[in-house]
């Protein structure tokens, strides 16, 4: 009998589903904090050249950094984990996609949520939210609990482990 509530993926069935996850989520993150990253920097850039130009009334617009960060780190965390990819772009890079406990590709809202749920943990909590990772056997940290979600590799690679 099919228990609803019973996880999508378990790590004794399919062992390649988890098979060094923990590592490339960490590049994954990597790759996502640069593309997150990089627009602010170039903002900053044209807001400290505009202030130049304008005798430093453009400087002004420094403030509108933080919450232009913040919308677009959610936007992309969120509009990419709703993909039908299910991945950033750094767990694409990573043959990784993070999927809802049963099994259910994510969607915007979730991906949302998730990416806020990590900033937090991460600024209060580091490194001890990679340290739960080593501790379970579906590699999920404090979020993906807290969210209810599981990052896996993707079909491509776990089909790969498996020949292997």
């Amino acid at each position: 009998m099919n228990d609803p509530l019973q996880h999508a993926f378990d790590p004794d069935r399919n062992p390649e589903l988890f098979d060094g996850v923990l590592a490339r989520r960490i590049v994954a993150f990597l790759v996502d904090a640069f593309i997150i990253v990089a627009p602010i920097i170039l903002l900053a850039l044209f807001i400290f050249v505009f202030g130049l130009v304008t005798l430093g009334l453009g400087w002004l617009l420094f403030w509108l950094l933080s919450p232009i960060f913040v919308i677009w780190a959610i936007v992309y965390t969120g509009a990419t984990l709703g993909s039908p990819q299910s991945a950033t772009i750094g767990m694409r890079m990573m043959d990784l996609e993070l999927r809802i406990w049963n099994g259910e590709r994510m969607y915007f809202l979730l991906g949302a949520v998730h990416v806020i749920f990590f900033w937090v943990l991460t600024t209060t909590l580091t490194p001890f939210i990679l340290l739960l990772g080593l501790l379970n056997r579906r590699r999920r940290l404090l979020h993906d609990f807290l969210t209810g979600t599981v990052l896996i590799n993707n079909e491509r690679r776990a089909a790969a482990l498996r020949r292997s």
